[in-house]
């Protein structure tokens, strides 16, 4: 689609993007890893919130820090950090999920790879008045921290127009994945994954005017895609290389939704603009859907799933899993039980970025969807 060429050239190459935001405005960007990182407060510092995502096949000068055991979203940032890749960044947040992210900030403080750096210690349950009041400490502290680092005020005011940004972005990117989801030959799934990359690293203001000329345009468009093919619902972390929408949409199916903390969970959940502004935006963790490193109850992902599976009319769920992942290892046979149960197909796939090639991916998605 001609449309997404800007979002497109952006999601190929974050780094040059997040230059040029930076010589032509002058302003500071701050790295992040993960989406419960409290984007707002750092727009709100008037910085960039840049997600690192380069899972590049290179991670040679990680080795020196990290085990073999490691996941490749962790290797290759580090890698990257420490070669100069992401020099253009002013600070890091690294928010409390997995083993792996909280030994990455270690390292990346003891080798004093930006100024600022912060820790985001989240509660890992999200489902008690105590975690709320806990989270809020949490979020008033780095509001603080980003104060004292940034030499800047973050006011109400601030906290509130930076809330109103990303509302309106999540409220677009909702639109085209119902997009995507109700007219799967109108928007791709492999289009709206570069949207979603690149909106994770543009300049919030921007990136809001850049989506609501999209939706505008896909919701004018006036044809007849009706899609007969088998509907796929993606799940797992992160999903970058190989891109696994591409290969199932080259077999003839379509992806509808997925559960990615690069996809839907990055932007579920809305904030409250007239609540005192911190707590809305502790709220809004507790009301959106969990990652595995994070708990809301016994059945709250297998429950969203199963939902997902008849929202969307989906035939199957495949399950991407990084390698050395272990929430999402830990999280994927109860999910497969549970989707035995109403016997909703499946099957799992193990990626990393230094996969040599896509052909058994192929072959192993093609026979699925036969099954199906």
């Amino acid at each position: 689609m001609q449309d997404i060429s800007f979002f497109k050239d952006i999601a190929d190459n974050p780094e040059a993007y997040a230059r040029k935001w930076k010589d032509e405005t002058r302003g500071r960007i701050i790295g992040h890893f993960c989406s419960y990182t409290p984007i707002e407060i750092v727009i709100a510092a008037g910085a960039l919130p840049f997600r690192v995502l380069s899972l590049r096949a290179d991670s040679s000068r990680a080795d020196a820090h990290l085990q073999s055991y490691c996941c490749n979203v962790v290797r290759s940032a580090l890698h990257d950090a420490l070669s100069g890749r992401l020099d253009f960044l002013d600070g890091a947040v690294f928010p409390h999920t997995c083993d792996s992210i909280q030994r990455l900030s270690d390292i990346w403080r003891i080798n004093n790879l930006q100024r600022f750096h912060a820790d985001v210690i989240l509660p890992v349950k999200l489902n008690s008045d105590s975690a709320r009041e806990y989270l809020v400490e949490v979020l008033a502290r780095f509001r603080n921290d980003l104060e004292r680092g940034l030499g800047v005020e973050i006011t109400a005011d601030k906290l509130r127009e930076a809330i109103d940004i990303c509302n309106r972005n999540r409220k677009s990117l909702g639109k085209l994945y119902r997009t995507m989801q109700n007219h799967p030959k109108r928007l791709r799934a492999s289009e709206l994954y570069q949207i979603n990359r690149a909106a994770m690293v543009m300049d919030g203001r921007r990136l809001a005017d850049k989506l609501d000329e999209l939706v505008s345009r896909l919701e004018s468009v006036d044809d007849d895609d009706d899609f007969s093919g088998k509907r796929i619902i993606l799940s797992g972390g992160v999903c970058h290389v190989p891109d696994i929408s591409r290969i199932i949409e080259k077999l003839g199916a379509a992806v509808v939704w997925d559960d990615f903390c690069t996809g839907a969970r990055y932007f579920q959940g809305f904030i409250d603009e007239k609540a005192e502004p911190i707590e809305a935006i502790a709220r809004r963790y507790f009301d959106r859907i969990v990652c595995p490193a994070k708990h809301a109850s016994l059945s709250s992902r297998g429950d969203y799933l199963v939902e997902a599976v008849k929202y969307t009319r989906a035939h199957g769920i495949v399950f991407v899993l990084q390698k050395f992942c272990d929430p999402h290892a830990f999280d994927y046979p109860y999910l497969r039980e549970r989707l035995v149960e109403i016997g909703i197909p499946s099957i799992l796939i193990e990626i990393e970025s230094q996969q040599a090639g896509s052909g058994q991916l192929e072959t192993r998605i093609e026979a699925f969807l036969e099954i199906l």
